[in-house]
């Protein structure tokens, strides 16, 4: 005999069932895999340009957000992301009236919740092992580079405050990964399954908490895991109430547990399982691993020091702007990082500008004692084309071409020693710090 279901909870399964099929995408997981790819990469880019395409004409018709649409782009919270939100929640209701009129008999839903919580479960454990794995290599917040180091720290946006923060302590980042990849094991055992929810809500609330606070430009994505994580307890609700509120006998979980009625079935479900953790952790760690060993080459071949120079001459066109012009375009000083970018203390739009200085990225030559600086790492066209000399006197000569414009400048290492870089550490303090 069926259990009969209450008209509310039908009808928030069917809502949640075209939501989080929408929010999970499990028919685009294999494109993590290399050669599998090439195959499935087919299929998902027309699934892309077809989503693109229908959310776009529905902001055209329906939302209205932005009259043209910026693409993620490294914030998640674009005009698309918000777009892509609405049209989540508009095909979603939708279906949800549709389906209810087409199947209003329908006394319960439990061998398709059976499946929904799999594929919800699993996706769970994805996301928190490509955010868990990158910490433990303390690859996804970075120590401060020279070029913040140097920004006043007024200047910095809230965003890159809280980063800098978990980046400063490699320790506590390391700590945050194994947080996450520790509910990530969890979650790909049936026994394990609800600790590792319980666990995954406390860590995906606190990062969109962390999200919402920082105006971190990834609210939507934070907030969907945390939608994901509570719909995975809502359907242990009562056996959670027991056990933590009630202080009654739990019952035994039965929704991660179904029973396969034929062999290949329980086969099948092994080797599934053998190619998610394929999915989740081994071409995660293989892009981390593959991530460390390009930053460490950074550091490799430096032609100079990384850190702070003052520009000590300066030569546009041949007429010299001494430091102290009023000449908002002349260069201050100058920052070399280690990961082949910097910045400039200088009002020259001709850069990529943030936090009230000029950043660049840069590539050397050290055989023909040359570099090229490019306003992104996406350019092609360098927009200062430079020769360089390195004194023995910790001074590096630049000559070239910035754009149209002959240049010449000199740098002197600046002696400036930033207390943050220390990365202190006290067991004893006899002061407040």
């Amino acid at each position: 005999m069926q259990t009969q279901w209450p008209l509310w909870r039908r009808l928030l399964f069917r809502f949640f069932f075209i939501y989080l099929a929408i929010a999970t995408e499990p028919w685009t997981w294999l494109d993590r895999l290399p050669w599998v790819n090439v195959v499935t990469g087919f299929f998902t880019k027309y699934y892309y340009q077809g989503m693109e395409w229908t959310i776009k004409r529905f902001n055209d018709w329906f939302f209205h957000v932005r009259p043209v649409l910026v693409m993620p782009n490294g914030s998640g919270d674009t005009s698309f992301g918000w777009a892509a939100l609405w049209f989540s929640l508009l095909i979603s209701l939708t279906g949800m009236i549709i389906w209810s009129v087409l199947d209003r008999q329908k006394k319960n839903y439990t061998k398709l919740n059976y499946w929904l919580c799999l594929v919800t479960r699993y996706y769970v454990s994805l996301v928190l092992f490509l955010y868990g794995i990158i910490k433990l290599f303390g690859l996804q917040m970075v120590f401060p580079s020279h070029s913040q180091l140097a920004t006043p720290l007024g200047d910095l946006l809230p965003m890159r405050f809280s980063w800098l923060f978990i980046g400063y302590s490699t320790p506590y980042q390391f700590f945050s990964g194994l947080m996450e990849t520790i509910p990530a094991i969890l979650l790909l055992y049936r026994r394990t399954a609800t600790l590792g929810v319980l666990l995954a809500t406390g860590v995906f609330l606190n990062v969109a908490v962390l999200n919402l606070s920082y105006d971190i430009p990834v609210k939507i994505f934070s907030i969907q895991m945390v939608v994901c994580c509570l719909f995975l307890l809502a359907n242990e609700m009562e056996r959670i109430l027991c056990f933590f509120v009630y202080n009654r006998t739990a019952d035994a979980c039965t929704v991660y547990h179904y029973a396969y009625p034929k062999k290949w079935m329980k086969v099948g479900r092994v080797v599934l399982k053998i190619l998610f953790i394929i999915i989740a952790v081994g071409t995660v760690v293989w892009d981390t691993v593959g991530r460390h060993r390009q930053w460490k080459s950074q550091f490799a071949n430096m032609p100079f020091e990384a850190g702070m120079y003052d520009v000590t001459q300066f030569v546009l066109n041949r007429d010299t702007i001494g430091s102290n012009s009023p000449d908002t375009m002349r260069w201050q000083n100058m920052v070399f990082d280690s990961n082949r970018s910097g910045s400039i203390a200088t009002a020259d739009t001709i850069f990529s500008r943030r936090y009230h200085r000029a950043y660049f990225q840069y590539k050397v030559d050290t055989a023909q004692h040359s570099l090229n600086i490019f306003k992104t790492m996406m350019s092609n066209n360098p927009i200062a084309s430079l020769h360089y000399r390195v004194t023995g006197d910790n001074q590096i000569l630049f000559w070239g071409q910035r754009k149209n414009d002959s240049i010449y400048f000199t740098l002197k290492k600046n002696p400036h020693h930033f207390q943050l870089a220390e990365r202190q550490f006290h067991w004893l303090s006899e002061a407040n710090r």
